[in-house]
């Protein structure tokens, strides 16, 4: 059970359960004891009364004088009682009540009080008694003491299973209502992004270890919130600082090269490219730093996917051709997508470029796309050597250069920026192994639109 509240509700379910069948356990016992304390009662009053019809001189009467007296017991006592007397040194009975019908009274040796069972007689409470120089034997039925047992047991199965209902119904219900500030605290937290610093949970005016959860919590989020805003701030004012000394050495490295540049031509032709290189990277970290803060908004249109594709698509065969590769490019069904023209062909040309580069000479790539349902899939595999299935999710972090999808000299941002360019769409990127082809895939989707706005209507 993943639930803290199923958890609670469990617990609180099986605590309550078994302690209200423990005090159903122990309510039987003292029940059942009472119960057979009143028979043993009974059957000692019931001792008291033969004693009074036999006298106090039955010791010096003669067998037939104590039958005679013993004679109008079976009057009364006999509706309830069945009663013997016997001589213990000889083993002989001198009476015996005549709902026995011959039978005799279990014995139990050593016992004066306790319970028997005969198939005739059927469930008895035997209590002996002693008047010398006899036993008296007095015993009454047990059944009803079985029965109110039986029906007290069934009673109390029933209330437990109900109790059982009722602990869940209970404690689904106290869950929901002790875990309602911790899911304040979810919601709130889940709510708090990078373009949302500055909510915080709110704190009731209760003090316990929840508040003081929520209390540390809005402390952590004061000091992500304040390193956000500087680590950004440095970003931005960085990449904006370094704008202008750059361009000014450009400036001077371009000059040279109109001058004829003399013996440091090579040297200003290296410094331009390097300073070049240098600005896309200032650029990339400025876009990514303003998209993790989603301080970017795009514009989405929707529009049909197949004009653009096929434009695309021919723009990536002259790349082909160019560097020796063959690409193939097939696209079906109908509809309509939310995209910008250019950041989206910005994603695809970097997937495209990485692919031409980790496919051999001679070999394919090949770009399909389709609609699945509510999405609108574009699918890139190439040729090449492919990636290790443990390196697929890293190739998409920042500054990750695998072999055969990135120059020695690139920065190892272009599948982060891409990756969040598809996230600017609501869609998402992944790689994984080519099916068609020997090497890598890279697959992104976009949400599919109802509405359809032509290209030409996007361009005007």
């Amino acid at each position: 059970m993943r639930s803290i509240g199923a958890r609670l509700t469990f617990w609180y379910a099986f605590a309550a359960t078994i302690t209200f069948a423990i005090l159903s356990l122990i309510g039987g016992v003292l029940l059942d004891t009472q119960l057979t304390h009143g028979l043993d009662e009974l059957n000692a009053a019931e001792f008291r009364q033969l004693k009074a019809h036999i006298g106090d001189d039955y010791a010096t009467l003669s067998r037939g004088s104590l039958e005679r007296r013993l004679s109008g017991v079976n009057q009364y006592e006999s509706v309830l009682f069945l009663i013997s007397i016997h001589y213990p040194k000889t083993d002989e009975y001198l009476f015996n009540s005549s709902n026995l019908h011959g039978q005799r009274i279990p014995d139990v040796k050593g016992q004066r009080k306790f319970d028997a069972f005969t198939p005739d007689l059927g469930s008895l409470r035997v209590n002996e008694f002693l008047l010398p120089p006899y036993d008296v034997t007095v015993a009454t039925s047990a059944r009803a003491v079985d029965s109110s047992i039986r029906a007290y047991g069934e009673t109390s199965a029933a209330l437990i299973a109900s109790m059982l209902l009722a602990s869940i119904a209970i404690g689904l219900g106290l869950s929901r209502l002790v875990l309602r500030p911790m899911r304040a605290i979810r919601d709130t937290a889940d709510r708090i992004g990078s373009d949302n610093l500055s909510e915080r949970i709110p704190v009731g005016d209760v003090r316990d270890e929840v508040s003081d959860l929520a209390e540390l919590l809005n402390r952590t989020f004061d000091r992500l919130e304040s390193a956000f805003v500087q680590m950004r701030r440095f970003s931005e004012e960085v990449s904006h600082e370094l704008k202008t000394p750059l361009s000014l050495i450009r400036l001077h490295a371009e000059e040279i090269l109109r001058d004829g540049g003399g013996p440091h031509a090579d040297a200003a032709i290296e410094q331009v490219d390097e300073i070049a290189r240098l600005n896309r990277f200032i650029d990339q970290m400025l876009f990514l730093s303003r998209a993790d803060a989603d301080a970017i908004v795009f514009d989405l249109k929707p529009v049909d996917p197949s004009g653009f594709l096929e434009s695309f698509a021919h723009d990536a065969g002259v790349l082909a051709d160019d560097s020796g590769h063959v690409f193939t490019f097939v696209a079906s069904d109908a509809g309509s997508v939310g995209m910008e023209f250019g950041w989206l062909r910005q994603v695809l040309l970097n997937v495209v470029t990485n692919a031409f580069k980790a496919t051999p000479r001679g070999g394919r790539v090949c770009l399909t796309a389709h609609f699945a349902g509510s999405v609108w899939q574009v699918r890139i595999e190439d040729d090449g050597a492919g990636v290790a299935v443990a390196e697929l999710d890293r190739m998409f972090e920042r500054f990750v250069r695998l072999g055969g999808v990135d120059t020695p000299r690139g920065t190892g941002l272009g599948l982060t920026i891409s990756r969040s360019i598809v996230r600017l769409h609501g869609g998402r990127i992944w790689a994984e192994p080519a099916r068609r082809l020997r090497g890598l895939a890279i697959i992104v989707e976009l949400p599919r639109v109802a509405a359809l706005v032509t290209a030409s209507d996007l361009e005007a």
